[in-house]
């Protein structure tokens, strides 16, 4: 049966604040402070907001972003592992360890994961799951109640009814089915979540399955949650061996581990902590067991041993709720930590140990209460875990209304962004509405403008040729003089020639004329005849008129060199007329284009 959704409530915060109150006075702890599958478990999610790390607000879970970058030695280092890997599933490599330690690349963690499970053949248990997921589950309820509070902070799990809501719910409603007597146990949406980011849904169901059986997860939620406090006890052991002053301190202000470290083994560090910590846990944890979870408190509890020995109860407990999961957003811190933790050496010799001394107090325990003094100190005990699950389930109320408010703040700003949107998107119609009216407008006007342009060409080509037939007259007319001017010098030489030989003829002549035509002074010899005044005045009178005659024939020369002048003239002047006609037509059209264009732009401002 698929689960309800009310979207319509999603961002009632005082309705859900107070829905909440009545769940919690349902759903807190009785006496059996650990319940079984009927009730879950106890484990709380994180609280809210990613702030500065001196402010009162615990870390947002899943917070953090893991790159997917890797150094290319890295990558072939670990794809020729998995090759050899592949050839015999079912020993692992020798270097794999090591390999792990450093951290396995965010791109190969899905298939290392399954592998590190010994979920490379699990078709049977994929059936299974698809069936599983048909059935109904008894804490359906608490299961949807959880799933809005799992990692929040990241984007795939954030939207309520989105796909990983949707993928998660089926995992933890499948497992709960699957496992009756564990059953749903409250923080396993946070594993379930980790697992979801790096492989489908059946896959991770199957991992899930390992981690809770095989690597002993569930162990910690049976018998009244015995398990969970021999953790508890072999912590506290722990320190005491490798910070005693921590142990002493703690113990002196009455803080116990289960006050403080319950989260860390029941989910593997998954609620509090950044995913780039939290990814790195579960891969030491799938490859060396759940005994690294003392390996990380340890280092966790020695990195904060300044901070905490200058803490009282309630500072102390402050201090592992908010500034300890904040100091590892650095990736360099979390680094630092995580190479702290796997340079610890904690044998599985010594935890049997200190198991072993667990069991015999409980025993000596037991033997020496009374059974009333023995359910007062239980009844103590889990008085006070019932007071700290209360406070940690107000900081959940708390936490899921910060994160309704404010993704009623990102509705509004979307709703805000989209309305401004529309409004663009209106104008925008209108503009291009406009610029199409304009575009035919425009579009006419270029036809008009061709249309004169054509006119204005043909007056063009017209004039054009109208001007090459006179010029054409022109240049005829003044090849006409040049020829008669030709013809006119040459009669002139011709006459000039038959004179002249007419006067070198003459004796008379001769004496009076040098050879180039020219009068000279001639002596008068004596016993010369005389020249007669007639002849004399005869001779001057030729003279004159050829003179006369020769300057008729320059003048006609200059009058003809005139005509040619005035005919170039007329030519320059018809080029000149016709480039300015085609410059005065392009002008206008830049003109006309430049005006329109003009006004549109005064238009649209």
């Amino acid at each position: 049966m698929e689960r309800k959704r009310n979207k319509d409530t999603l961002y009632e915060v005082l309705s859900l604040e107070s829905e909440l109150e009545r769940e919690r006075k349902k759903t807190t702890a009785s006496p059996n402070i650990l319940q079984s599958a009927s009730q879950g478990s106890m484990v709380p999610s994180p609280p809210e907001d990613d702030e500065e790390e001196d402010n009162d607000e615990p870390l947002l879970s899943g917070s953090g972003d893991v790159s997917k970058e890797c150094a290319e030695k890295t990558l072939e280092t670990w794809g020729d592992l998995l090759s050899k890997w592949h050839l015999n599933l079912s020993v692992r490599p020798k270097q794999l360890p090591a390999l792990v330690r450093s951290g396995v690349p965010e791109a190969l963690r899905g298939e290392v994961w399954q592998l590190l499970a010994g979920c490379h053949n699990n078709d049977h248990q994929v059936e299974e799951y698809r069936t599983l997921i048909t059935k109904e589950s008894p804490q359906d309820s608490a299961i949807t109640r959880d799933i809005n509070r799992t990692f929040p902070a990241h984007d795939y799990f954030k939207d309520t009814g989105g796909d990983g809501q949707d993928s998660l719910y089926k995992i933890c409603k499948a497992y709960s089915v699957y496992d009756e007597e564990i059953g749903y146990c409250q923080g396993q949406s946070f594993l379930a979540a980790v697992l979801l980011l790096h492989m489908p849904e059946e896959q991770a169901f199957s991992v899930l399955v390992k981690i809770m059986f095989d690597y002993g997860l569930r162990d910690l939620f049976k018998q009244n949650f015995e398990d969970l406090h021999c953790k508890f006890f072999q912590l506290e052991r722990l320190m005491q061996e490798y910070i005693p002053d921590l142990y002493n301190h703690f113990l002196n202000v009455g803080l116990e581990a289960h006050m403080y470290a319950s989260q860390w083994f029941l989910t593997l560090f998954t609620a509090k902590f950044p995913l780039y910590m939290v990814f790195h846990i579960i891969d030491l944890l799938l490859c060396e067991g759940i005994s690294v979870i003392f390996n990380v408190a340890l280092a966790l509890l020695k990195t904060s041993r300044e901070d905490l020995l200058a803490t009282d109860f309630e500072g102390a407990l402050k201090f592992f709720r908010v500034p300890v999961p904040k100091r590892y957003r650095s990736e360099e811190n979390a680094k630092k930590l995580m190479e702290l933790a796997c340079s610890m050496k904690i044998s599985q010799k010594k935890l049997k140990k200190y198991e072993k001394e667990y069991h015999s107090m409980r025993e000596q325990q037991e033997q020496q209460e009374a059974p009333i003094e023995r359910y007062e100190r239980e009844n103590r005990r889990l008085q006070e875990a019932n007071m700290r699950l209360e406070q940690e389930n107000d900081d959940l109320a708390h936490e899921l209304v910060s994160s309704k408010i404010a993704l009623r703040k990102d509705l509004d700003n979307a709703e805000e962004k989209a309305d401004t949107l529309n409004k663009e998107l209106l104008m925008t119609k209108q503009k291009l509405v406009d610029s199409e009216d304009e575009k035919r407008r425009l579009e006419e006007e270029s036809a008009q403008l061709k249309e004169m342009c054509r006119r204005e060409l043909g007056k063009s080509e017209s004039e054009i040729k109208n001007n090459g037939s006179i010029i054409g007259e022109y240049k005829q007319i003044c090849s006409q003089l040049s020829e008669r001017l030709e013809k006119q010098q040459t009669a002139n030489k011709g006459e000039v020639e038959k004179i002249r030989l007419k006067v070198e003829g003459c004796e008379k002549c001769s004496v009076l004329f040098n050879k180039e035509g020219r009068l000279k002074a001639v002596k008068k010899m004596e016993g010369s005849e005389e020249e007669t005044d007639e002849e004399k005045e005869g001779l001057k009178n030729q003279l004159r008129e050829m003179e006369l005659e020769l300057a008729q024939t320059k003048l006609q020369l200059v009058e003809a060199e005139c005509k040619i002048q005035d005919l170039e003239h007329t030519l320059g002047l018809a080029l000149n007329e016709v480039q300015a006609a085609k410059k005065t037509w392009f002008n206008r059209t830049l003109t006309s284009i430049k005006t329109v264009t003009g006004a549109q732009g005064k238009e649209t401002t």
